[in-house]
């Protein structure tokens, strides 16, 4: 347990260090040019605020992407987002040595194409996989059930009193899921993490730390991993895999959250599982096609913007290499010629809605 967490968020080098962060390859944009431009005032005025007892989070500005399917965005404050990376500069060190190796989403050295290696390996060991993910993850996440779990590494009053502020800035009560036990009350308990907060991505990992614990201990799984609420157990007979997943899910009703129990099928690894966006197969990967129908779409959006001059020439750019990059990911050369050349000869009158 740490018990000087707070003065450490609020020190004046580490407040330095979020706004650096927060403000990287954004400086351009209206709200960080502002806060740069009276740099010192500001994180002054931050500290002030909270070493005080005064800060609360701003309102969120919402939004909606539709890839890979439709999901609500909420985007903080910028003096915000300084301070949810000043929390994270010094509680992640403070959790990140527990996390197990095989959790890969919002951590250093990790990320969604080390997830799927990983996963690929494990699909050559084995010869069945039992893939599963959580309805509605960030929407369901129990505020008291995270707040014990960070309490239990957290010994410092004021800096739990921060972090009650940010985590009830994003509660959602959207969705209604009684679980066995619940009485009427249970409806209106506090829930919900603002997807695109650096907070609730970290605090996404804290939450299922334990449940990672039951699978790789209680159950004895030698073959797991996980990226936020995706998560996959391998094994080379199906009655073990079909066993462990009514144990995970009567685990998962403990942690107030559900899995979409029609897609969690026991599968043979040679025939190719889903996984972040493409099909792993035991020797080799393909990209899902909508993955491709999308990619295409979106880059024909990109190329007839630069054609009427409303992105740069580097926008465009940048989008097609951050695309080409994930691909080759993939065995992918052929449907990466298709789609480039789509761009190739396409014209403004070929884009449509």
């Amino acid at each position: 347990m740490t018990s000087n967490v707070f003065s450490q968020i609020t020190d004046w080098s580490n407040l330095l260090l979020a706004y650096n962060k927060a403000a990287k390859s954004k400086r351009n944009t209206p709200c960080v040019a502002a806060f740069e431009y009276d740099l010192a005032e500001n994180l002054l005025r931050l500290q002030h605020q909270l070493r005080s007892g005064q800060y609360r989070p701003g309102n969120y500005r919402h939004f909606y992407i539709h890839e890979p399917k439709r999901r609500r965005i909420s985007a903080a404050p910028f003096s915000d987002r300084v301070i949810h990376h000043a929390v994270c500069n010094i509680i992640e060190p403070l959790f990140e040595t527990s996390f197990i190796a095989d959790s890969f989403a919002n951590r250093v050295g990790k990320g969604n194409h080390r997830a799927i290696n990983r996963f690929q390996v494990l699909s050559k060991r084995y010869s069945y996989c039992l893939r599963m993910d959580i309805v509605k993850y960030f929407e369901s996440i129990d505020h008291a059930l995270l707040h014990k779990r960070l309490s239990e590494r957290i010994n410092d009053q004021k800096a739990m009193r921060l972090i009650e502020h940010i985590i009830n800035s994003g509660s959602d009560n959207r969705s209604q899921y009684f679980f066995p036990h619940d009485d009427l009350l249970s409806a209106v308990r506090p829930k919900g993490l603002p997807i695109g907060n650096l907070t609730s991505q970290f605090w996404s990992n804290c939450y299922l730390h334990p449940f990672d614990l039951f699978i790789t201990r209680e159950l004895s799984c030698k073959a797991y991993v996980r990226y936020v609420d995706d998560f996959a157990l391998f094994a080379d007979d199906k009655a073990t895999l079909w066993r462990w997943k009514k144990q995970i899910i009567e685990r998962l009703t403990d942690l107030r959250l559900r899995c979409h129990q029609h897609s969690a099928q026991v599968c043979p690894t040679r025939t190719g599982i889903p996984w972040l966006g493409m099909v792993v197969y035991p020797e080799h990967r393909r990209l899902k096609a909508r993955k491709v129908r999308y990619a295409t779409r979106n880059l024909r959006y990109r190329y007839r913007d630069w054609r009427m001059g409303k992105i740069s020439f580097a926008e465009l750019d940048a989008s097609v290499k951050g695309w080409v990059a994930h691909a080759q990911h993939a065995d992918s050369w052929a449907i990466r010629e298709h789609v480039l050349g789509t761009l190739i000869v396409s014209d403004l009158a070929e884009v449509s809605d």
